[in-house]
């Protein structure tokens, strides 16, 4: 992967730095204004429901006044964050793209290339697709990451000052735990990583080589067709169906191991899904059976403690995306050491 970055980063540096740049800060500036918008809507939620507990008409007219920009607010920067993402994609790969190519076709390096030892083959699909996805998706990883960070810390205060401490009685003493809520989320959110981890253990690896079958798929068909043109020279290949049919009894093995990899995955983030939500209600309800919480802060507790979830589970959310990127960057960056290594070797002969 660092082969990968030594290449990558150039999009940050030369012709393309100002646009490169000036994209990065703009989103950095979305993800903080959302952030805002995110955290002025967990205050309405709470002092909405307030107002549904007090049955105060004028107070929700009121409330729902305030809604309309923080919604509007909420709506354009999400507007604007799409475009900016994808513009920035659209520019890195371009960039990216165009360095590899021309890396893999100056000095008749595509000829050369297949005298090389190493994992190579199909350098067009790599540029094609791997470089596409290993472009798009750090964009979009980074950027949740940033947000999740952010977002944690700031919600962590609310689940602090609004969830208070709680005292319980065990074995007759009484324990008084600060922070209760944090304490709880942080706990949760260890056990839901610590299940992920357990079960996608092989996702990256199964990935990639899902990905080099299909690659492999899509080379054998493409010289056949050219030896059947006349563009290529003859091979020794006599059954080109049992070739194809081999080759393809690959992809779909790999496929079903990808599916079964997916399927576990599935258990583990549908049921944080269904459970976070709940779990922040059940701990805020004694509270507010025994009166020391409002409907409007069990709203708001609960939410935040949603939010601090989601932020605290980012590698969580994020692992079959990460399992991808890095399948991904790896073929790239394979293509680029069987490109140095013709270098190398044409200097070393020297």
């Amino acid at each position: 992967l660092s082969r990968f970055w030594q290449s990558a980063r150039g999009f940050w540096s030369g012709a393309t730095a100002p646009w490169a740049w000036l994209l990065t800060v703009l989103l950095i500036a979305t993800v903080l204004l959302q952030l805002l918008t995110q955290y002025s809507l967990n205050f309405w939620n709470r002092d909405f429901f307030n107002a549904v507990e007090r049955k105060d008409g004028t107070e929700l007219l009121a409330q729902a006044w305030r809604f309309l920009p923080l919604a509007a607010a909420s709506l354009a920067l999400a507007v604007f964050s799409v475009w900016g993402r994808m513009t920035l994609q659209r520019k890195w790969r371009a960039w990216l793209s165009n360095s590899l190519y021309s890396y893999w076709l100056e000095r008749d390096h595509y000829v050369r290339l297949r005298f090389m030892p190493g994992e190579h083959q199909a350098p067009e699909y790599r540029i094609a697709e791997d470089a596409r996805l290993a472009t798009d998706l750090p964009v979009d990883l980074v950027l949740g990451l940033f947000s999740s960070l952010i977002t944690g810390i700031t919600f962590i205060g609310i689940l602090w000052s609004v969830g208070g401490s709680s005292t319980i009685d065990v074995f007759g003493l009484t324990l008084t735990i600060p922070g209760y809520l944090v304490l709880a989320v942080i706990v949760y959110s260890i056990l839901v990583a610590a299940a992920m981890v357990l079960i996608g253990s092989r996702l990256t690896r199964v990935v990639e080589e899902n990905k080099r079958a299909e690659a492999e798929l899509r080379a054998i068909g493409t010289h056949i067709r050219e030896s059947g043109e006349g563009k290529t020279l003859p091979d020794n290949i006599k059954d080109r169906l049992d070739a194809v049919s081999t080759s393809l009894r690959a992809v779909i093995t790999t496929w079903l191991a990808y599916c079964w990899q997916l399927m576990r995955l599935t258990v583990v983030t549908h049921s944080n899904t269904l459970l976070a939500p709940v779990v922040g209600l059940l701990l805020c309800m004694p509270k507010y059976v025994a009166g020391t919480m409002l409907l409007g802060e069990v709203v708001q507790a609960a939410a935040a403690f949603v939010v601090v979830q989601g932020a605290c589970n980012w590698f969580t959310d994020n692992y079959i995306r990460l399992a991808d990127w890095a399948a991904s960057a790896n073929r790239v960056a394979s293509l680029l050491l069987a490109l140095d290594r013709i270098d190398q070797f044409g200097t070393d002969a020297t």
